[in-house]
Formats: C-alpha cells, structure tokens, sequence
C-alpha cells in the first residue's frame, strides 16, 4: 500500500510542479481566454448559465456524491444494439450500420467531428541510439511530426513521439503506445518504485511508445485557436460540432500509427493505446475511433472516458462543461449541463466501449480509500457490463461478470477486463495483469 499510495502521491507533485514552473500571470491569462471562449460557446448555444459542477473535495459543502444509494437515478439508458428509431440490430450488417449511427451521436453530441481533410505529418528522426532501462537494452528513436501548415502559416504544430525496441529483437514485436506528461525543462523525474511499465514491456520483448498531446494541442480552453484544432480552423473560434482536445489527442496517437508502419522491427497487428486520468479519456476514444489499436489500457478515466455518466457519483457533467473542461468536448456536449441534463444525452459511455468491440480492452482503476471516489469506480464497471452485450453479438465475451468485485479481483476472462488495484490515480500497480492478459492476445 505504501509503495502505490507513493506513486499518486509523485502524480499530484508533478502536476504541482508543473503547475508552479508557469508564472501566475501566465495560469491567469489562461483561466481568462478559457473563460472567454467558454462564454462564447455559450453564446452559440443560447445559454446564459449553466449548473455548477459538485466538487471533488468530501469535505465541502457541495462535494460530489459517494454515496451508492443514491448513484442510480435514471431508468434506463440507451441501448448499443437497438437503432435511434426503435428497431433491434439483427445482423452484422445492422451493426455496422448503428456503429455509424453511434459514431454520429458521439461526434454531434459529445466529442465532436473530426475534420475530413486534415493536414499531411512528416515525421523526423530527431535522435537514435541504444539505451537501457534497468537492465533492458533497448533501440530508442525520439521523433518530431512536422504538421503541414502550408495552409495557414501562423500556427506551428509539432507532434513529440519516441519508441523504443528490445535490443537484437528477431522478427515484429508488440507495442504499447502512452499517452504521456510532458515533463518541465530542469524538472528531475521521480525515482521509480519497482520496474517501469516500460522496462516490464521490454522483458516481454514487447516495445514500448510514449506521445505528448500537448505538443499538439494544449490542455485549456485557450488553447483551442492554436494547435491541430486551430491549425484547421484557422485560428478561429470552433464550430458546435467540431472537435475537442480529446478527438485532436487520439488524432495524434493515428499518426503515430502511421509512423510505425514503416517500422519493420513493429507488429501492426499488435499495437495497443495506453493512458491515465484525462489520458484515459484520450486513449478510449483513441481506441473507439482508430482500429488499428488491437488493445486499450484504459486507465482511471472517469467521465467523459468509460464511466457512465449517467450515474450521479463523483465527477458530473456540470464539471466537464465547465471552463476548465470544456475544451475536451465538442461545444453542443455544453448544453447537458443546462439547459439539458445527462438523461437527455443520447449516448453513454457503454457506447463508446462498443466502439471498440470486438476488440478487448482492460479497465483499470484504484481504490476509493487511496484514489477517492471522484473517478467512479462502479460507473465504470457498470459501462463494461452494459457493453457486454455487443461483444457477446460479435461471438466474443464481455466482463464475467455482473457483480462488481472485491478490490484486487481481476477479471480477466473476457475481452473486457478490468481490476481495481489498491494504489491510487495511477496505473502502475495493474501493469503486470495487463501484461499477463495480453499475452493470450499477442501470441
């Protein structure tokens, strides 16, 4: 317990440190142009306020719900395998229709639509050498994605990419690709408790990718007229429907793919998407949305990731729409936290595991005494269960269960895992099930 409550604790001191290396007057310009813009898009959309969000704090007056009586407040939810209009999905060809009807609510709705004509990458090998990591020797590349912006010459996009690959490897390996932090200049990275995630990869003679969203598109509101999202935009305000950070994130994680095809030491078909917290988010919409991940490890991501968000437990809609989230959604996802609530949405986060069927992805979450309850541990769960079902449709098997488990259990049986460690915000303790349950995956 020490040892995994340690590394939640090395989370929160990172953000704190990265959070004390930007000036006040910096953090303040950013609140003020993600307030402005927020306001804008409520303007859009004939709002003039919206329900505050409840906190994450138990101790405050207005602290989010923990209490499991009270989580289930709606009667039903929408079901991934009956059309809009009523009729069931009999076929396979009915399912690939209502997976277009799905992809359709989430990019009107929820996350927005990506753009048909995205600028051409060009990636860069910036740095090559071996390296090690503990005592895993490995082949490292750092890359840089030069985003063309021959279209509009003001804004400059990078994407930061680096990879590494077990030393005198034979044949294609696998691969794990993070959506990872961007570590400040000067900033000493935490000694680390144990093997790495990528140094337990490597004794797999499995490889391992790290991505940084933010070298692509920044983690604020105010960051929206710049970036890929305002790259095409040209630096202008976005539609209602248009894409959210998290669609621009996954976006990258795509081109990254695009990369590794021309790998040849890379296993296409062995490609999985990792991330933690708003990561977590990012790396399930990556999943849904891009087939060529084979897996997801789909880490603490809460709502707007898998859990249901229907659910009226921990984090709330009214949070995600506020200034300081909004920017992860499509602007219409605003007008669900007033004048429309989460039981008007027309899709939820079981939905969007569907996406991903039949391909197997692990949910993975902390435990409440160390974690909290913001995250929603059961919410996700319960996404997974009500996901099941289409898995089963596709001759696949969903989460084995129905019950939600004791803290430890792994559930592992079915292309829905998932195990609630006893650690904290992070995913390290849950590595070595991942590893072990993709191996009848990757074999």
């Amino acid at each position: 317990m020490p040892r995994y409550f340690l590394i939640s604790v090395i989370i929160l001191a990172f953000i704190n440190q990265v959070e004390a290396q930007t000036s006040q007057t910096e953090r303040d310009s950013i609140a003020k142009l993600s307030h402005a813009d927020h306001q804008l898009m409520l303007q859009k959309l004939g709002i003039e306020s919206l329900r505050p969000g409840p906190s994450g704090n138990p101790s405050a007056p207005n602290a989010a719900n923990s209490d499991e009586s009270k989580a289930k407040q709606y009667k039903e939810v929408p079901d991934p395998l009956v059309f809009e209009n009523g009729s069931p999905v009999q076929s396979l060809e009915d399912w690939a229709r209502r997976k277009k009807e799905l992809y359709g609510l989430f990019d009107l709705e929820m996350y927005g639509k990506t753009p048909a004509n995205l600028p051409q990458v060009n990636w860069i090998i910036v740095e090559e050498k071996d390296s090690l990591i503990g005592m895993q020797e490995f082949r490292y590349r750092k890359l840089k994605g030069k985003v063309d912006n021959s279209s509009y010459p003001a804004i400059k996009v990078e994407i930061d990419f680096e990879y590494g690959v077990p030393k005198n490897t034979k044949g294609r390996v696998p691969l794990v690709m993070e959506f990872g932090w961007n570590w400040p200049a000067g900033m000493r990275r935490p000694a680390q408790q144990g093997s790495s995630w990528q140094e337990q990869l490597l004794q797999e003679g499995w490889a391992f990718g790290v991505i940084i969203p933010t070298s692509y598109q920044a983690d604020h509101g105010a960051g929206l007229r710049a970036g890929i999202i305002g790259l095409v935009n040209q630096g202008q305000p976005r539609k209602l429907d248009d894409w959210g950070t998290l669609k621009a994130w996954a976006w990258g994680a795509s081109k990254a793919l695009d990369f590794l095809e021309s790998d040849e030491l890379i296993d296409q078909e062995k490609i999985a998407m990792e991330g933690l917290s708003r990561y977590g988010k990012a790396a399930l919409v990556a999943l849904a949305y891009e087939p060529r991940f084979s897996l997801g490890l789909i880490g603490s991501s809460g709502a707007g990731g898998a859990k249901l968000l229907r659910r009226i437990f921990g984090e709330q809609i009214e949070n995600l729409a506020s200034s300081a989230e909004y920017h992860w959604f499509a602007p219409n996802f605003i007008k669900y936290a007033g004048p429309l609530n989460q039981n008007d949405l027309p899709i939820d986060a079981h939905e969007l595991i569907a996406l991903c069927a039949p391909r197997p992805l692990f949910i993975s979450v902390g435990s409440p005494e160390v974690e909290g309850q913001w995250i929603d541990a059961k919410g996700m769960f319960e996404a997974g269960v009500l996901a099941s079902p289409v898995y089963q449709f596709l001759g696949r098997k969903g989460l084995a269960t129905s019950t939600f488990p004791p803290l430890g259990t792994f559930l592992k049986s079915g292309e829905i895992a998932f195990r609630q460690h006893e650690g904290g915000h992070t995913v390290g303790p849950n590595w070595p099930y991942f590893i072990e349950w993709a191996k009848k995956y990757w074999k």
